[in-house]
């Protein structure tokens, strides 16, 4: 199947996807606050940490990274789906997201930092995120040593 857009549109309409400050980011963000946990967005260490986490919860020595289902390819999600047009190319493009995804959990572990990972459907439905108030605390665990 063809593109409906030109290549210029096409450009376009990707450029104005936002890399931060997401619906997901933004609705994760006001629950932690809301629930009294404190964590940084763009601090020092969101910037030199791998894979930049979307949140660092220093006192937890935890990070959060809040990943949107098509872009890093959540399975067995109703909102992944390869698209028809270029699909080589976009299953060669999440599945290169995939591997640098584990990579960064992999060395943010050998860190010493405890690895979060909320997908974007999880943070749609006010059940899923009743699921996710209850499941904080053991996600995040106890407050470990402030390095």
């Amino acid at each position: 199947m063809a593109d409906v857009f030109t290549a210029e549109k096409r450009s376009e309409v990707m450029s104005r996807i936002r890399g931060w400050d997401t619906k997901p980011e933004l609705a994760l963000r006001s629950l932690l606050h809301r629930l009294g946990y404190r964590f940084t967005v763009k601090g020092p260490k969101n910037k030199s940490l791998p894979g930049r986490p979307d949140l660092v919860l220093p006192k937890y020595r935890s990070v959060i990274f809040v990943h949107g289902c098509f872009w890093h390819g959540h399975e067995h999600c109703p909102h992944f789906r390869l698209p028809k047009s270029r699909s080589e190319w976009w299953r060669q493009k999440i599945e290169g997201n995939r591997a640098r995804d584990l990579r960064n959990e992999s060395a943010l572990r050998d860190l010493g930092w405890h690895v979060i990972t909320i997908w974007e459907c999880t943070l749609r439905r006010k059940s899923d995120l009743a699921w996710l108030v209850k499941r904080l605390p053991h996600l995040l665990g106890p407050p470990g040593p402030l390095h």
